[in-house]
């Protein structure tokens, strides 16, 4: 993937002076829906008009797209609205007809992604093609794994490429359907700075009240678009109602968020600035959510302490972790200092929790 600059050229020439919007529903239900939203979306900053054909669930049962079918409904769109389509992809047959229906952009599921056999198979199938090809990240947090799948489409002729960031599966509890992740894209953005990269808020939130923020912060970290599952009525949607925005509701959002491009040396100082800004609050948020963690173990600590009528203070051990810790920072180019001061911080957070417990 030596020529990333090539892989670029479908975004840029769109010369577009706002991020790439991809909209549209989650799935595919009638020809009227499809239609419908369409229209409402026609004369906004959408660029590709999405719709779920196939859709994967987690359990049997569920509604699992309309199929083929759908495709003429999106042929439709585009005869009727001009708007380019596209839709998830998730084996070679899909492809086959996918491209049969002239969609204009393509993008592989998380599913598939973790799958080498499934993209390669998809990367068969697509061989030579000039379509546009998008991989979402794999349901699990692992880079080489999304690159990996990104990289067998390279080599098979596909240079229209790029990404989509939907986030992460996980056994936590979490504010998020998906969690974001967010160091981890920025590696991604690091090692293929020219690879167009979209985020997913629909399915990293799962919440359209979340929608907003997480999309602010992808355009502060520098993601070039936003994918955003939109329906006239999101309550009665068929499929992931709670995550789809109404047409006016997406307008606002990039009423709110639009960043146009600049020129002058302090726009580019600000923009540069801003990311970093960014990259920075990922990071704060990752050592407050482990902070949180870090006490809940605390409290376990203090619950067994109270239980065995142990004294909270253990010197012994405190004075073994701090000790360590220096070094480990140290390692990490931190100062003696910070981490002396830092931790005996948490020491004295865990204390009191721990005092709480035992007195309660």
């Amino acid at each position: 993937m030596e020529n990333k600059k090539e892989m670029r050229t479908w975004l840029d020439d769109m010369k577009l002076d706002h991020p790439l919007v991809i909209a549209g529903p989650c799935s595919a239900e009638t020809e009227e829906q499809v239609l419908k939203i369409a229209h409402e979306l026609k004369d906004t900053d959408v660029s590709y008009y999405r719709a779920g054909i196939w859709k994967p669930r987690t359990r049997p049962g569920n509604f699992e797209g309309v199929g083929a079918l759908g495709l003429k409904w999106l042929q439709k769109v585009k005869a009727e609205t001009g708007m380019k389509t596209c839709t998830e992809v998730a084996n070679a047959n899909h492809v086959k007809l996918a491209l049969e229906h002239d969609i204009d952009l393509l993008w592989i599921g998380a599913r598939s992604t973790v799958s080498p056999f499934i993209m390669q198979e998809i990367a068969d199938a697509l061989q030579g093609t000039d379509k546009i090809v998008l991989v979402k990240n794999p349901v699990n947090p692992d880079l080489a794994l999304w690159l990996g799948g990104i990289e067998r489409l390279y080599t098979a002729g596909i240079k229209n490429l790029g990404a989509i960031h939907r986030g992460f599966s996980t056994y936590e509890k979490s504010k998020y359907r998906n969690i974001p992740e967010w160091q981890l894209a920025i590696e991604f953005q690091n090692k293929f700075p020219d690879l167009p990269l979209i985020n997913d808020p629909s399915h990293i939130t799962g919440n359209r009240d979340m929608i907003f923020d997480v999309s602010q912060t992808a355009l502060d970290l520098n993601f070039d678009g936003l994918m955003i599952e939109t329906h006239f009525d999101p309550e009665n949607a068929w499929s992931d109602a709670a995550q789809q925005v109404t047409p006016s509701s997406l307008v606002q959002i990039m009423n709110d968020l639009k960043i146009r491009k600049e020129t002058d040396p302090e726009a580019e100082y600000n923009s540069e600035l801003n990311n970093l800004r960014a990259q920075i609050d990922v990071v704060d948020n990752q050592v407050l959510d482990l902070l949180g963690k870090r006490m809940k173990v605390a409290e376990g600590i203090g619950a067994l302490k109270k239980q065995k009528n142990v004294a909270v203070l253990q010197s012994k051990r405190w004075n073994e972790i701090l000790g360590k810790m220096v070094l480990e920072g140290e390692e990490r180019g931190l100062s003696e200092e910070f981490i002396l001061r830092m931790f005996k911080a948490v020491h004295q957070e865990s204390i009191n929790r721990q005092e709480k417990i035992i007195n309660g």
